[in-house]
């Protein structure tokens, strides 16, 4: 293969995981490990799959929604809110999404520690909100950060099915590449993409640890 060829296929690849690992995803990828890999794996396969769907839909459909009329009325450029200065109403609208999805949680009876990662992913995004007034941080890697830190604390707090060590060893592995995919794309230097993990990890980490 010539170089050109390299490149497109390095920038396709670093597209699809920025697009398979959206911010709007990852709460309902953790919502998903939390019923397979922790203790909850033994609920009933159908509750698993009703508690999920619904927290899909407060975290990643209605957001994508009000996500598309901002677009329709021009006060975002795009979907991905790529442009700092865009990104405070959409973020503060997702972080009340987050805390929605806490109450679901928190109606369905779920542990305490269940609930409070969408807590901790709440705090995450309006951190992240603050930030990017000034600096931009990255979403993704804020977003990946979170779901780090969601195996971490169920691992330590002896909350896991099975030995989740080799879970966070590739989690911490998906996180480079997904970091490096970023760099790549050019949409954030080294330090928003370490900032934007390192801000995910401590939120959802230490909510979870002291509030869960």
């Amino acid at each position: 293969m010539n170089r050109f060829t390299v490149n497109k296929f390095i920038a396709g690849l670093a597209n699809f995981l920025s697009t398979i690992f959206s911010p709007l995803l990852m709460p309902t990828y953790g919502v998903f490990l939390v019923l397979w890999v922790s203790v909850l794996c033994l609920l009933p396969y159908g509750t698993r799959v009703s508690v999920l769907l619904v927290c899909m839909g407060i975290t990643c459909i209605i957001p994508l929604i009000f996500l598309s009329v901002m677009r329709h009325f021009k006060l975002v450029s795009d979907l991905h809110v790529e442009v700092r200065e865009q990104r405070f109403i959409p973020f503060v609208f997702v972080a009340v999404c987050y805390i929605a999805a806490a109450y679901y949680l928190f109606y369905c009876h779920s542990p305490r520690w269940f609930y409070m990662f969408m807590v901790g992913s709440a705090v995450t995004v309006l951190v992240m909100a603050l930030i990017n007034l000034k600096w931009k941080i990255s979403a993704h890697m804020a977003g990946f950060g979170g779901i780090i830190g969601l195996v971490y604390q169920i691992h330590v707090q002896g909350l896991s099915g099975f030995d989740l060590f080799w879970l966070l060893c590739v989690l911490v592995l998906m996180a480079g590449l997904l970091g490096s995919a970023r760099l790549v794309l050019k949409r954030h230097d080294m330090w928003q993409v370490l900032s934007g993990v390192v801000v995910g990890f401590l939120c959802v980490s230490l909510t979870m640890r002291f509030l869960g």
